[in-house]
């Protein structure tokens, strides 16, 4: 696929339109591009303590809310 022929095909489209909804779709395409992803922005102990949640909980090595309260009471 040639990128640049793409995006002329694509440029015509855009501007051969009278739909806002599609213009409006582009736009906010772009806008999530240009919003940084939250995981860019933690710390790497942050990263390795969301992944051991996660590898916690996809073992099943979890307890539920109440259960945890009642145990710390």
């Amino acid at each position: 696929m040639n990128i640049q022929a793409e995006k002329i095909v694509l440029t015509k489209m855009l501007l051969e339109t009278e739909n806002p909804k599609i213009i409006e779709s582009i736009k906010e395409i772009f806008k999530k591009e240009q919003t940084p992803d939250f995981w860019d922005s933690l710390s790497v102990e942050q990263r390795k303590e969301i992944e051991k949640a996660s590898l916690e909980i996809k073992n099943r090595e979890v307890i539920d809310y109440y259960t945890f309260m009642q145990n710390h009471r």
